[in-house]
């Protein structure tokens, strides 16, 4: 007797098979002739892990225009506008934004998410916020929160040590901004401090690094070596890593077996990256996405960020971990099908491989939490965007929705038209 059975799915894989729970575990993955609570048929659909977002800021989602819009649309108002937004905002507020977003991302199948939380604030009122809607979603989202110092662990007077108390207050992984110190040295110096943190708590690092035009904001290279030092391989990631986009070549040709060699993941952000990068360029206009094909190539860990949904860096987003796959296979040109089927991984199994998530996945003993989609198969997912039929969030159908089919009355031709390819007979 199964809870719940999910029949006849296809998998990212491309095979097809029967997927029973219960306790909220997946116990077996095959075809099953069994009774269950309840059984949902996949027939046809694709039945993938949940998304996973390795890279978001809850704190500031779904502020756009308090308490006024980013004019020049560039990283560096957008991180005044937010100094701005603190002064202001109220933890009921940014609470009730959190649980909306989180409520809009697991409609998406999108039931892992690791938010980086600002501890430039004294008060640390987004700190205790967000641990409160960890607690609250932790039902059916995985909330991994990082402390970010978002002012500079050392441009700002008290954010090393807001950063020490955010962690004493159980936030669960450590973060940074070198590139936004005032030197290069104290950005350097900021590494290796974090890092140290890290090692001396077992926590995980997730930084900020070099999310800038300037081909001269080389911090992955401390990152990586107080990675080396300290043993931290497998435990850090470097999140954008747009400088990389315009380094000269030869240099990166000694970092990125560097990176290989320490086990440092890279998790670009395409859509806030493509839209802030290269806004004091004329053309040709660079876009600053990372080389994540060239580091994909060297072993490197590579996952897909969405960054920001409608706060003051980016008035957009959907909370769809489709849309930013979307966009990244665009702007890094992965267009074959090896590469299209990886960017559907780099969403769903390599993000969770970042964030730690070592019970996600479609095999036994996974945790029971998986996303019906109306596409054949991964590829077609990206292609479509498409609906998502149901979401089961720890062995519990948190979501449905009914096939978008449209219904037409054409002269001669009446019917219904879905968005997936029609089948040639």
């Amino acid at each position: 007797m199964f809870d719940l059975i999910v029949k006849g799915g296809t998998l990212p894989d491309g095979t097809t098979t029967d997927i029973g729970i219960r306790d909220g575990t997946i116990v077996a993955t095959e075809r099953l002739d069994a009774e269950a609570g309840e059984v949902i048929d996949a027939t046809g659909d694709l039945v993938s892990p949940p998304f996973v977002d390795p890279h978001f800021h809850m704190d500031a989602t779904l502020s756009y225009g308090i308490p006024r819009i980013n004019t020049s649309g560039t990283l560096l108002e957008g991180i005044g506008l937010w100094g701005e937004l603190k002064q202001v905002m109220q933890a009921d507020e940014v609470k009730a934004r959190a649980l909306s977003y989180c409520d809009w991302a697991a409609s998406m199948g999108l039931l892992a998410i690791r938010s980086h939380v600002d501890t430039c604030h004294d008060s640390l009122m987004g700190v205790e916020v967000l641990l409160e809607v960890q607690r609250e979603v932790a039902d059916y989202i995985d909330l991994q929160l990082v402390a970010f110092p978002q002012d500079g662990l050392y441009r700002d007077p008290t954010a090393y040590e807001n950063t020490l108390r955010a962690l004493d207050m159980g936030v669960d992984v450590v973060g940074g901004i070198p590139h936004f110190e005032r030197t290069m040295a104290d950005g350097a110096r900021s590494v290796t401090a974090l890092c140290e943190i890290a090692a001396e708590r077992g926590l995980m690092v997730d930084m900020h690094c070099d999310e800038t035009d300037d081909p001269l904001s080389r911090h992955i290279e401390t990152l990586v070596h107080e990675t080396q030092r300290l043993g931290l391989h497998g435990r850090v990631a470097g999140s954008h890593l747009t400088s990389m986009h315009s380094m000269d070549n030869y240099y990166v040709s000694k970092l990125l077996p560097l990176m290989a060699e320490a086990q440092v993941a890279a998790i670009p952000n395409p859509l806030i990256n493509i839209m802030l990068q290269g806004r004091h360029d004329t053309f040709p206009k660079r876009r600053g996405l990372t080389r994540v094909k060239e580091m994909q190539a060297h072993g490197i860990t590579v996952g897909w960020g969405q960054d920001c949904v409608r706060d003051p860096w980016y008035s957009l987003g959907t909370g769809d971990m489709l849309d930013v796959a979307f966009m990244g296979m665009h702007v890094a040109q992965m267009t074959s099908p090896e590469e299209m089927q990886r960017c559907f991984d780099m969403v769903t199994r390599t993000n969770a491989q970042i964030m730690g998530l070592a019970d996600h996945g479609l095999h036994v003993g996974a945790k029971a939490s998986l996303v019906v989609l109306d596409a054949g198969d991964a590829v077609e997912a990206l292609r479509l965007r498409p609906d998502r039929l149901a979401v089961i969030a720890k062995g519990k159908v948190i979501s449905r929705q009914a096939r978008n089919d449209a219904q037409l009355d054409l002269p001669g031709r009446p019917g219904s038209v879905r968005r997936r390819h029609p089948v040639a007979s």
